[in-house]
This record gives structure tokens, sequence and C-alpha cells, in this order.
């Protein structure tokens, strides 16, 4: 796929996925992108919609995640790719989450036409802004089965850098190890997940986007920062995972906010990282 087909495609996801769908506030929106992901993973095999209840202080209706598999050359542990569709009132939501959703949907669309050696389960996750409740769900099935998996990778806020210095912060302590310019793509994973982040970090930079890697001890109890998305009910169960992180708030002005729209992306590194996830996921 060249560039400039990818970031059309991604342009168009975007397009139908930035709009207010907090669950419970912003219901209809959330239903039409739920709906949109749902028909868009559709296109290339049968999607399970794994249903959960929320908990009681949340809500006490069914909530889905949508998982599309696909099968790999060889019958190995999946890798699972997991993005969250759900937002904040109040916020259209353009990097928290649909720059995430939009990469999963264009990994699908690949990942159908040009198989890889591993199956990979694609996952679209309700209620991460609740406290990750539609992954833990997803967690709990997968212990309950003992299921195996490679890896666990999730997307959480992709699109926005900003190319000036001193436009990134970090938890206390870190800025005296990484750059304090906000232009690269970061990796937080556990220790089993070390030789996963090394992979994606060369290729990240390999397409053009810098990326920095964390190793995150003690299942980022130390840390709290580095567990803000899905990836992080896969530590507490022991399974190898990782955010792929535009860093959010360490960087984003925008975040959870009205003005989080798709102007604030830079297309151009939103595609750098699909490619290097698409190149990594092709050399396992």
């Amino acid at each position: 796929m060249s560039m400039g087909s990818i970031q059309h495609n991604l342009l168009k996801h975007l397009s139908h996925l930035v709009r207010e769908r907090d669950p419970f506030l912003g219901t209809a929106g959330h239903f039409f992108v739920k709906e949109y992901i749902y028909q868009e993973l559709c296109q290339w095999g049968t999607v399970h919609r794994h249903t959960f209840k929320a908990l009681k202080k949340v809500a006490t209706s069914a909530h889905e995640n949508l998982v599309l598999t696909l099968p790999g050359t060889q019958s190995l542990p999946p890798i699972l790719i997991g993005a969250h569709f759900d937002g904040v009132p109040g916020s259209p939501g353009a990097d928290d989450n649909a720059s995430g959703v939009a990469v999963l949907l264009e990994l699908a669309r690949f990942f159908y036409r040009h198989p890889a050696r591993y199956p990979i389960h694609l996952i679209g996750f309700d209620l991460e802004e609740y406290g990750c409740l539609g992954s833990q769900a997803y967690v709990q099935d997968l212990k309950s089965r003992q299921a195996k998996i490679t890896t666990m990778m999730s997307l959480e806020m992709l699109g926005y850098i900003d190319p000036r210095p001193n436009t990134q912060s970090y938890p206390a302590g870190l800025k005296y190890f990484y750059p304090n310019t906000g232009n690269f793509i970061a990796l937080l994973g556990n220790f089993r997940s070390i030789p996963t982040m090394l992979r994606m970090s060369r290729h990240f930079k390999q397409q053009g986007a810098p990326c920095e890697w964390l190793p995150i001890p003690m299942r980022g109890r130390w840390l709290p920062d580095t567990r803000r998305s899905d990836h992080s009910p896969f530590w507490d169960a022991g399974y190898s995972a990782l955010m792929v992180t535009d860093t959010a708030n360490m960087r984003n002005p925008h975040y959870h906010r009205a003005s989080d729209k798709i102007e604030t992306l830079n297309l151009d590194f939103l595609s750098a990282v699909f490619n290097g996830l698409m190149k990594t996921l092709q050399s396992f």
C-alpha cells in the first residue's frame, strides 16, 4: 500500500469515528461508531460480539467488544491488537482514540489480504474510559479458557506530535532518560514483551517514526500512568502485553477536550505508525 492510499483510508475512518461517543452521555455517537467498526471489520471475516456486563457502579446493561479473528499461515498462539472506541463526554476524541481505531481497521484490511504467520485477533474494546472494563472482561474470558497468546498490543492515541523542544513531559524521574521533544511513538511493556518492543522499535524507526520504549516492572504499580489503557488487564493476568502511544496528556494539550479534532493530528506520523506495526507483524 502506498503512503497516499494509507492516509486516504485512515482519514476516511477518522471522518466517521471522530464524534462524541461516551457510552452513557453520548449514546447515539457511541452506537454509530460501534456499528461502523463492526461493518468495517465484517468485510474481512466473521466479527464476534463479545458481550460483557459493566460494573454495577457504572451500569448493569450489556456492552460489547468487537473481535475479528484473522487466521495465520501457521497454527500458533495469536497476536492480539486492541484499540478502545469509547470516548469521554464533551470530546470528539480524534487522538483518543479514533487514531488507534483507524489504524486497527487498516491492519484488518491488510492482514486479510496478506496473512501473517501468526493468527491476528483485532479487538475494539468498549469502556476503556471507565476503567478498562471491556478489556478486563475479555481477559477474564481468556483466563477461564486457559487461552494462550503470543502478545497483546494496545493502540492508545497514535497521531499527535509536536516537533518543538520541551513539548514532552514524563512521570517523575523519566525526563532524565528520554527526549523532551514530543515527536516519537512510545512503547510501554512488561518484561515479557521486551523482545516484541525491540522488534517494533526497529521497524518504527525504519518507517520514519522515531520510537522510545520502556520496560515496566511490577505491572506498572510504581508508575500508575503506564497502566492507563487496555494492556493493563493483560499485565495483571501475566500475559505479554504493551501499549503503543503518543503519550496522551504528557504531550497532547487537547486530551479529553473539545479540541481533540482531526486537524490536530499528523497524518504522516499516523501513517508511519501504521507501517511500523504492519512490518512488525509481518516479521513475526
